[in-house]
């Protein structure tokens, strides 16, 4: 009997063991509702990067560039071989109008060489992309038909609607507001896109001798000099110039006849306003240079033999104390860098109150030269190789290795805005590019690189007439 009553109250007291509630809750949710295929959304994410990734803007604008490129030289070699026809001599400027023309021919077939392989990338290009986005495309509808809910769907309407009522709002209520006209400018020739050649290459007359100096064109010649080119010699010290030398022709400039030769600023050098240092520019048949040993723009009149000067503001480094620079070494006297563009001349310079930094005033063709608006950048000139201007624009270039500079820097000075990334480069044919000048009359850039007279072409991008930057 009493075995019957202990064995009851045992197994009760194991039940009760085993019933102690616990803090824990296990639950297993089963939802009828397919899995989302996250791992098929990340693989679409990552072929539509690939997608955006592979098409850039240099890939989409390199065949509008060569085009471009070809819509403006084969005119200009027109233009070269009816020169040709029309004023052969027979003698020494035939043949080198003939080899100009040559290298043209030479520079237009590789143009169009890489413009047939470029199509034909391109092509490959748009063909497997279209093919990429269409299974982007496919993969992406399959994925929506996970939104049992219509989440996306709904958030899309509510969009179409708000756009809806926006619209609504602007034309019911209020007039239509018309659109953002850019800030522009008067330029001829559109956007500044890219630099092609060296187109020429000479040492002039005086082959290995003076290596720092410029040359170029005047931007407003008077009548009958339109074609006439100049060049300004450091032949003293590497530092001093008294004079400029004038050629009829670039066939003249580069076979070294200079007519109607030179004119002086001052028989004697250095002396009181004669130039110091590379950076010299004409612009309406005047010189505009850095003064000897002052802290002041000079202009030499060519035909009136006068000077008249225009003092900086004070503090401006001068004597070698602001040059342009790379890492190697400092171009010596580059205090000052004079440019001229579509609108006039202009001036490059710094002072102890900016720190170094990189400031551009324009230069006013008053009688005497007055000094305009100043522009301030954020720029340190000693890591500036060089400037020049093209409509209102300043570009700066740095030193990438003894074969290469590039154009890595933009100051607009309509709307004050800096790019560091123009990514422009330029091809030398020597180490140093002491002195650079824009030419608007043929949209040539011409360089002075150790004693050698070399010009590039400068590709604008044809737009309208009024354009940002």
């Amino acid at each position: 009997m009493k075995m019957y009553v202990i064995l009851p109250l045992w197994a009760l007291f194991t039940v009760t063991q085993q019933k102690v509630p616990s803090d824990n809750c296990h639950c297993e949710l089963i939802s009828s509702e397919k899995p989302f295929p996250y791992d098929r959304l990340k693989k679409a994410q990552a072929s539509a990067l690939s997608c955006t990734n592979t098409i850039t803007s240099q890939k989409t604008s390199a065949i509008d560039s060569l085009l471009l490129g070809l819509n403006r030289r084969l005119p200009q070699l027109e233009h070269d071989v009816a020169m040709l026809e029309k004023e052969d001599d027979r003698t020494l400027y035939g043949a080198l109008s003939l080899h100009i023309i040559e290298n043209e021919l030479t520079e237009i077939q590789q143009m169009i060489d890489t413009l047939n392989s470029t199509t034909t990338e391109s092509k490959h290009l748009s063909e497997n992309m279209a093919q990429q986005l269409e299974n982007i495309k496919e993969e992406m509808d399959e994925l929506e038909k996970f939104d049992t809910m219509q989440v996306v769907k709904r958030q899309q309407a509510n969009q179409r609607l708000k756009r809806d009522l926006d619209q609504c709002r602007n034309n019911g209520v209020h007039p239509p507001i018309p659109p953002t006209q850019p800030t522009g400018r008067t330029c001829p020739h559109g956007r500044f896109l890219n630099i092609t050649g060296p187109r020429v290459q000479t040492a002039g007359e005086y082959a290995g001798s003076y290596k720092y100096g410029a040359w170029g064109r005047d931007p407003k010649p008077e009548p009958g000099k339109e074609s006439w080119h100049w060049r300004v010699m450091l032949t003293s010290s590497n530092r001093y110039a008294h004079y400029v030398r004038l050629y009829s022709s670039l066939s003249s400039l580069i076979v070294g006849i200079s007519a109607p030769g030179n004119v002086q600023i001052h028989p004697s050098n250095p002396t009181t306003n004669t130039i110091q240092g590379p950076n010299v520019v004409l612009y309406a048949g005047a010189l505009y240079y850095n003064c000897y040993n002052k802290d002041a723009v000079c202009r030499f009149n060519l035909t009136s033999k006068s000077v008249t000067s225009l003092d900086l503001p004070k503090g401006t480094r001068y004597n070698s104390k602001g040059d342009f620079c790379h890492l190697e070494e400092c171009y010596p006297y580059t205090d000052l860098d004079l440019a001229t563009d579509e609108s006039g001349v202009w001036v490059v310079y710094t002072t102890t109150q900016d720190f170094g930094n990189l400031l551009l005033s324009k230069v006013e063709e008053s009688e005497p030269p007055k000094l305009g608006k100043t522009w301030r950048t954020s720029v340190y000139k000693r890591s500036v190789t060089n400037t020049f201007m093209a409509c209102g624009v300043l570009y700066a270039t740095r030193y990438v290795n003894k074969n290469m500079e590039e154009i890595f820097y933009s100051f607009d000075t309509m709307t004050g805005k800096e790019n560091f990334n123009v990514g422009i480069f330029i091809n030398k044919v020597s180490s140093d590019m002491l002195s650079l000048n824009y030419s608007p009359v043929d949209q040539m850039l011409h360089a002075y690189c150790d004693a050698q007279m070399v010009s590039y072409k400068v590709l604008f991008e044809l737009m309208d007439s009024n354009f940002p930057y």
